[in-house]
């Protein structure tokens, strides 16, 4: 089944597992201490936000498994296009929270004109973190422009608070899904690249136990597809290349398609990473992605779904 399930994590567990991470990742690369520093404050943060919504309730919605699986049947991701009401009280102090962090990272004004904008009403921070939700860069790229606000700055402040509430959306309409045989057949039946949850595309790619498992960058969902093809174009066979780092260790490398130029990362793993530390790893594996645009690939835009009729 290409939907794996994965284990409930603490808020302890979660920060201890990821002090671990961030040790080893310094003691490899002590060049990323800033990064380092900063994403444990972010990181820190959306753990917390993370421990609130799972103690609080989330929308009741009419959102039946059929219902459900006949949308994953046509390629469409579960939350794609539904009017889900956000806990807006609760997700801003972590937006503001997190503009600070990210002002005192290095984003400096740019994190102070974004806050200022939520703070005095300027930019609504209900339709910033829905356009999130529903993964509408277009939207929030022509919002931040029209109000003079750094657009991918903007999109990450948003993503980071909003992750949160998808992560916890996705773990209650999905991880349940053992009792229902129509939705566990649709998530059986899913090969696309993109995370049947949110639709986002995954970071990268864990290999566990034999297993290559996509994880989604947004809510971390796993999911497995066809092995040796492309999650972007679905392409196989002599379109797929593999190209593998010249530097040790060799238990990380990077999928290259030559059809559509698109790739992927991945890393052999012992576990599979909690929400949100996924993002620990995508950092980890910051040379990766040099190599990949080193040879012309990129990562394609998020894709698009028809809203809901």
């Amino acid at each position: 089944m290409p939907f794996v399930a994965l284990a409930q994590a603490s808020r302890e567990s979660r920060l201890a597992l990821a002090a671990t991470r961030w040790a080893r990742t310094l003691a490899a690369q002590p060049d990323l201490a800033p990064a380092v520093a900063l994403q444990s404050r972010l990181i820190g943060l959306v753990v917390d936000l993370t421990e609130v919504l799972e103690r609080g309730r989330l929308p009741k919605l009419s959102l039946p498994p059929k219902y459900l699986a006949a949308k994953l049947a046509r390629g469409i991701p579960v939350l794609a296009g539904e009017p889900i009401p956000l806990p807006v009280a609760a997700l801003k102090p972590t937006l503001l929270a997190l503009c600070d962090e990210l002002s005192r990272g290095g984003a400096g004004e740019a994190g102070d004109h974004i806050r200022s904008a939520i703070v005095e009403a300027r930019l609504d921070t209900g339709s910033l973190l829905t356009a999130s939700l529903a993964r509408d860069q277009k939207i929030i790229r022509a919002g931040g422009e029209r109000l003079g606000l750094a657009p991918d700055l903007l999109w990450l402040v948003a993503e980071l608070t909003v992750s949160a509430f998808a992560h916890a959306l996705q773990r209650t309409w999905l991880d349940p899904s053992a009792g229902d045989p129509t939705l566990s057949a649709a998530l059986a039946g899913w090969t696309h690249g993109y995370c049947p949850a949110c639709g986002s595309w995954p970071a990268l790619a864990e290999i566990a136990r034999g297993h290559r498992v996509l994880r989604c960058s947004f809510c971390a969902l796993a999911w497995e597809v066809p092995p040796a093809t492309c999650v972007y174009c679905g392409k196989g066979g002599e379109s797929f290349v593999t190209a593998a780092p010249v530097a040790e260790p060799h238990d990380r490398h990077v999928e290259i398609c030559s059809a559509c130029a698109g790739y992927l990362k991945t890393v052999d793993t012992d576990e599979l990473l909690p929400f949100p530390l996924v993002a620990i790893a995508d950092m980890e594996t910051m040379d990766l992605d040099m190599m990949a645009m080193e040879r012309g690939a990129s990562r394609p835009s998020l894709k698009e779904f028809a809203p809901r009729r």
